[in-house]
């Protein structure tokens, strides 16, 4: 095999890997609330401990991939991801899982930060943009099928399984890519710059947590506390920056145009569809659809397709005539999709709602490819790695707070008692009824996050349309 396909199929293993296991746990979420008795609580760190430290370390480890080679701690990130993977499988109370499941999240982070900056590496401009659009799909395609995947191994052989599936394939992508990946990138022997890596890591964490949690009505004081600690630690963090000799951060990748425009649609696009699946799952096994958790998988297959069809065919398309403008209409697909949503029903059919999942599946193909290969051919090759990083970073950052958006608008139109009830899945009891009127708070909340989110969608397609330069490396 042509050493280039070997490289996108390793990598594209691992970002499968790394994207499904931030949703496969959403969908077995009842199951396992009801098997480790955990709290409410307790069960929402068990899904956003793996987000928020995946987003806290993304960019340290894509500027360390630069210092000490991208390939290297690609295959450290597999081997420590299979290791979670393992103990996660074996938990007995939801803290060990908590624990564990952060394993996971610094593994999937390595794997992540160093995926793009290999593919980019390996691949020559023209053809950049249809292989990451293949690795990008299994991005977003792996948090859909995890949601299928998942439904699928929790009703017939329990929660535990959706971890043990990462251990035969995790081993055998370790040995691989130890074995056949080479470095071929631009290696900088650097100090590491301790104090901006702390800074920032501990920085953004503190905020993503203060964020995510506001809506849970917690202490606010303890809140606030967290979010100010947090946007000083950043401040701090710029502050060192532009003082070390060689910092952790490269200013001077903002001053490149289409580097900037590019991120930030990509983070408006994260903010708006992050929280898409979890929305979904919680509707579609909810006290109005009552869907197993199979079923329920099931319906979200529409948007798997899509994606897995227009992502590969917008990159070759994007390689072959360099417009930009694909982007702006695979954001507007997008939002159209969500637009409809906002009408669904108490109950809705598969056929009834196959339209809009289609059109948000395939908008997400479009826009993503386009995007990113824009992005990677912006920067100078010794910078791929962070560069890939920061890319990445903005998309772990949009998800969490989109996480934080729809737990805010919940939080304001339905009970917290009820809100507790729907996440736990205790309403599925056979001797629970959950009333009319709490019925219908939830269902206003879905269609507010939904309008929200193709509002988002619209605007992100602003930075797509400004003029950018064409510099390409």
């Amino acid at each position: 095999m042509d050493y280039k396909w070997i490289t996108l199929s390793n990598t594209t293993i691992g970002t499968l890997m790394a994207s499904l296991d931030r949703n496969i746990v959403l969908i077995a979420l009842p199951t396992i609330a009801l098997d480790l008795h955990t709290s409410f609580f307790t069960l929402m760190w068990i899904v956003l401990v793996y987000w928020l430290v995946t987003a806290s370390v993304l960019l340290n480890f894509g500027r360390l991939s630069d210092m000490f080679g991208r390939v290297k701690l690609y295959n450290m990130g597999f081997a420590l991801f299979t290791l979670g993977s393992g103990l996660c499988s074996i938990s007995q109370t939801g803290e060990q899982l908590i624990l564990f499941r952060l394993i996971q999240a610094l593994g999937a982070a390595f794997l992540f930060s160093n995926s793009t900056a290999i593919i980019t590496d390996t691949f020559r401009e023209h053809e950049r943009a249809k292989a990451l659009g293949l690795n990008q799909m299994s991005i977003v395609l792996g948090s859909v099928i995890g949601l299928v995947f998942g439904g699928f191994l929790t009703s017939f052989l329990g929660w535990r399984s959706i971890f043990w599936v990462n251990l035969p394939i995790g081993i055998f992508a370790t040995i691989w890519s130890y074995t056949k990946l080479r470095e071929l990138g631009t290696i900088r022997k650097e100090k590491i710059d301790w104090l901006g890596n702390t800074t920032f890591a501990g920085g953004l964490f503190l905020i993503l947590l203060g964020v995510t949690f506001a809506n849970f009505r917690i202490n606010l004081f303890e809140i606030s506390l967290s979010i100010i600690v947090g946007f000083l630690l950043l401040v701090l963090f710029i502050i060192i920056e532009k003082k070390v000799c060689r910092p952790m951060f490269d200013l001077s990748l903002f001053k490149i145009r289409l580097f900037i425009d590019g991120n930030i649609a990509i983070f408006l696009n994260a903010l708006a569809r992050g929280a898409f699946t979890l929305i979904m799952s919680f509707y579609l096994q909810g006290p109005s659809m009552r869907l197993n958790s199979l079923n329920a998988g099931i319906y979200l297959i529409p948007v798997s397709i899509a994606l897995a069809a227009f992502a590969p065919l917008s990159g070759w398309l994007y390689d072959k005539y360099k417009l930009r403008i694909f982007t702006s209409v695979g954001l507007l697909v997008s939002a159209a999709g969500f637009f409809i949503l906002t009408g669904i029903g108490v109950t809705t059919s598969f056929y009834g709602i196959i339209i809009p999942l289609i059109m948000i599946g395939a908008g997400m193909g479009i826009f993503a490819s386009p995007n990113r290969a824009s992005i990677m051919n912006s920067v100078p090759p010794p910078r791929r790695g962070v560069s890939a990083a920061i890319s990445t970073t903005f998309v772990m950052v949009g998800n969490s707070f989109s996480i934080g958006l729809v737990f805010l608008i919940m939080a304001n139109l339905i009970p917290l008692h009820a809100a507790e009830q729907l996440f736990s899945g205790s309403f599925q009891s056979s001797s629970f009824a959950m009333s009319n009127s709490i019925v219908d708070q939830f269902l206003r909340s879905i269609h507010s996050v939904f309008f929200i989110s193709a509002i988002i969608m619209v605007v992100s397609i602003i930075p797509s349309l400004i003029k950018w330069n064409k510099k390409i490396y």
